[in-house]
């Protein structure tokens, strides 16, 4: 069972899609918030629980996905990722890079709930300044709430596998967006060549198909070669990059034109 926190500052909008997730068999909508701050105090309180084995249904009630809305009263949904992403719900940002890690090696479906779950960005809003910070703040997708419902629930399903979901207009818009950045520091890239992480082809190639939105499953089945072996090259590459997850490691890849 998929369990989803769903974070947004409308009642009647957040009660549509708590239905609409709830509607499926495979789905579970374990809380709701109103506000970023409100979503880190429930994580937070789950993660405490569940430390202190205070209540095995905390642990129950682990989400693997927060929907999240970009902008709402208080602190909006790009911090709110950050700190969600970060695993600093409770104050505190230790070993978040290890979680991280850990998270890209873990199926949430199999294993124990992971304490940084995937956050998918839910909004109305498509402008690239907002779509590249929420990506750079940890999201695993970003879809607009004016998609049809198939794709969110496709969405939902496909970042707690481990894919990266982006609506097409959005995945257009991130492409102009970073090939103009690209552009931009194009002298000075080339001027420091001999700084830029150094990809393996199997890690290019890998890095490569997990753009296009491939699990690691899947990864392995079109190369031949093991999941552990896709899983091992991804952390070769999260370490050269310097990132923490699969999003953070294309995002940047395309920005030193290390992807076209």
């Amino acid at each position: 069972m998929i369990r989803v926190m769903v974070v947004d500052d409308h009642p009647v909008v957040r009660a549509g899609i708590v239905g609409l997730l709830e509607s499926e068999a495979d789905i579970e909508v374990v809380a709701e918030a109103e506000s970023g701050e409100r979503a880190l105090e429930l994580l937070a309180g789950l993660r405490a629980e569940a430390s202190e084995g205070l209540s095995i249904l905390a642990e129950d009630h682990a989400p693997h996905v927060v929907l999240v809305d970009l902008r709402m009263p208080g602190m909006g949904g790009v911090e709110a990722t950050r700190r969600i992403v970060d695993g600093v719900a409770d104050g505190g940002r230790a070993d978040s890079r290890a979680d991280s890690h850990a998270d890209a090696l873990t199926d949430p479906l199999t294993a124990a709930p992971s304490p940084t779950p995937k956050v998918l960005v839910f909004t109305t809003y498509e402008q690239d300044d907002q779509i590249l910070a929420a990506i750079e703040a940890g999201a695993s997708g970003y879809l607009l709430k004016a998609a049809p419902a198939s794709e969110l629930l496709a969405g939902v399903r496909a970042v707690v596998s481990g894919q990266t979901v982006l609506a097409p207009s959005i995945a257009a818009g991130l492409a102009k967006a970073v090939r103009g950045q690209r552009g931009q520091n194009r002298d000075a890239t080339l001027s420091g060549a001999q700084d830029l992480p150094q990809l393996t082809p199997r890690e290019s190639e890998i890095l490569a198909l997990v753009a296009d939105g491939l699990s690691n499953p899947a990864i392995a089945a079109r190369l031949y070669i093991g999941e552990s072996t896709v899983k091992t090259h991804l952390l070769h590459v999260f370490e050269k990059l310097e990132v923490n997850d699969r999003t953070r490691a294309v995002t940047k890849a395309m920005q030193l034109g290390l992807l076209g």
